[in-house]
């Protein structure tokens, strides 16, 4: 009898695995890609720094500066420019900017 429950504790281990590996694979399979997610987070991301630094440059000179340029020379910005194309339209200088960025993958 010791014998028997023993192996019935087995099959239910052995079950119980089976089926925890099927949910991640199914998952795997059938889930988000990941490296999409990351990318559209590091556009967020890349926007949000553009749209700070050029409130930063508002506040210090009172002006939004004219070009995404200006904030990687004066305001130490850094833009991934291999991955990422990043529109910067200035309308006038007291107009906070148009930025939108692009995955270029």
């Amino acid at each position: 009898m010791y014998s028997d429950s023993q192996s019935k504790k087995s099959i239910l281990l052995i079950l119980f695995v089976v089926f925890i590996l099927a949910a991640i694979m199914i998952s795997f399979f059938y889930g988000k890609d990941p490296g999409r997610d990351l990318s559209e987070e590091s556009a967020v991301a890349i926007e949000n720094a553009v749209a700070r630094s050029a409130l930063q440059c508002y506040v210090v000179e009172g002006v939004y500066p004219p070009d995404l340029s200006y904030l990687e020379d004066n305001y130490g910005l850094q833009v991934n420019k291999k991955d990422f194309y990043v529109r910067y339209d200035a309308f006038a200088s007291n107009i906070p900017p148009s930025i939108k960025v692009i995955n270029k993958h």
